[in-house]
């Protein structure tokens, strides 16, 4: 079959989503070029991608612009509405991902989206602006791909959405035993290969809840028929139901190189020998349990949020990327991260129909009042 090569951006191309799509490239040359790779704090891996895949755009948030190889310099939210882009990778973690979400949407461009906060913090105006520009927006989230997947081909909406969730590696332990949690306990997931934020944000739920209302604004669907189920094994994905009681759901190995790669592909499924395949036989079983959201109270906040809409999702989200990373650094415990983000949103003053600069404020403001309520811990 012939194909045309896709020109690919990656935004965030040093983090693990980025590292791990630069795998599908690598395992696919006859399917993808690099055309521009932007990366934060690891100079060092940036260079050696650069050297690898030669992108002619580059972007560093912690370099100069002379150091940028033989690329050329420019800015991400340039870089993601470049005319000759294919698919821009949104990977960049946290608020930063937001302006070059809008812009990329702005310019029409198909859009492999894993940064939720774009969505959660301002999901009504970058899905408004992806409907008046034409633009797609692509789920790069294992479990609102395999939505996206189930969803393929039907013709009436469905009535519940079901988001699985691994459980993290606390399932099983008491609120007490959580809350005195070290970074070390909470950065081995069970399942997944993922950067230090939402490893944190999977081990407290709070992931979890930011997914649903992802989740609400990617399928149009009230936060009310979004359920999630602790699924420990994650080999079911997600799930969605249907008016006449059926459900469909999306399996495979816990690899994010399978929605990294049918995003990339779409609307085609490619062969590709380096991803693993299912052994039944050593699955064996797959267990189901409801979420406590008495150990796990940051799944709960996240869905109020949600609920209430207004700027408390944009405060949600800068809150917690802000005590996480209060965490990681060893100034606040893990039962203190939904203890901030609470007293933030309870001191939240939300702006009803929020523009653009409305959802900033509400961002710079929550980041600023984390910092001033952590001092007094």
């Amino acid at each position: 079959m012939v194909h045309s090569i896709k020109k690919v951006v990656i935004l965030g191309s040093t983090g693990s989503i980025g590292r791990q799509t630069l795998e599908v490239v690598r395992s696919l040359p006859d399917h993808f070029k690099v055309l521009g790779l932007a990366g934060g704090a690891n100079v060092n891996l940036l260079k050696e991608q650069a050297g690898e895949f030669r992108p002619e755009y580059i972007y560093c948030r912690d370099c100069h612009k002379e150091s940028a190889c033989n690329s050329r310099f420019i800015p991400m939210e340039e870089m993601a509405a470049l005319p000759e882009a294919d698919v821009i990778v949104v990977a960049t973690p946290g608020g930063a991902g937001l302006q070059p979400v809008l812009a990329a949407a702005k310019a029409g461009k198909v859009v492999a989206l894993a940064n939720k906060e774009s969505l959660v913090s301002a999901g009504e105006i970058v899905t408004g602006i992806v409907r008046e520009n034409k633009a797609k927006l692509l789920p790069v989230d294992s479990e609102h791909s395999a939505i996206w997947q189930c969803l393929s081909g039907e013709v009436t909406p469905p009535s519940r959405i079901i988001l699985t969730a691994s459980g993290g590696p606390f399932r099983s332990l008491t609120k007490n035993e959580i809350d005195k949690v070290t970074p070390e306990q909470a950065l081995k997931h069970p399942s997944w290969k993922m950067g230090l934020k939402v490893t944190i944000d999977s081990a407290s739920l709070m992931n979890k809840g930011l997914e649903i209302i992802e989740a609400r604004w990617l399928f149009d669907m009230h936060i009310q028929n979004i359920q999630v189920v602790i699924h420990p094994q994650s080999i079911i994905h997600s799930m969605v139901e249907f008016a006449d009681g059926s459900l469909k759901a999306q399996l495979s190995r816990p690899d994010m190189r399978f929605p990294i790669q049918y995003a990339l592909t779409y609307p085609e499924r490619v062969v590709n020998h380096t991803l693993p395949r299912l052994n039944w036989a050593e699955v064996g079983k797959l267990d189901f349990e409801i979420p406590d959201m008495t150990r796990f109270p940051c799944l709960g906040l996240a869905i109020s949020a949600g609920e209430e809409g207004k700027t408390f999702p944009a405060a949600l989200c800068a809150a917690d990327e802000v005590a996480v990373d209060l965490f990681l650094k060893g100034k606040i415990s893990f039962g203190q991260i939904p203890e901030l983000i609470a007293k933030v949103l309870d001191a939240h003053q939300p702006v009803s129909k929020p523009d653009i600069d409305d959802i900033l404020a509400a961002d710079a403001w929550a980041r600023q009042k984390v910092t001033e309520l952590a001092g007094n811990f």
